[in-house]
């Protein structure tokens, strides 16, 4: 499997998204997790063009990281353009 628990915690700790060691829930990690898995699967299609389920998935992903980025951006600005920085998303 891709994901494995080990790499996850590599992303959450990756760059101090996490607040303390246990945070999994706040918005930078899950914005965090949601885009690799979204890199993941963009190389996934890359070479499968026609996996139209995978291709639903990822719309699916990319809407979900879009509106957390969303709340984020209306709850405090300076950590949304953090993760954005950091992750080297566009807006």
């Amino acid at each position: 499997m891709y994901l494995t628990t080990e790499k996850k915690e590599e992303i959450f700790e990756g760059k101090g998204f996490q607040k303390k060691a246990t945070d999994t829930g706040s918005a930078e990690s899950q914005i965090a997790l949601f885009t690799y898995r979204i890199s993941h699967l963009t190389e996934h299609l890359k070479s499968h063009k026609h996996d139209y389920s995978t291709r639903s998935g990822l719309l699916k992903l990319v809407g979900k990281r879009r509106r957390l980025l969303d709340y984020l951006y209306k709850k405090d600005i300076a950590r949304y353009r953090a993760i954005i920085a950091d992750l080297g998303i566009r807006k």
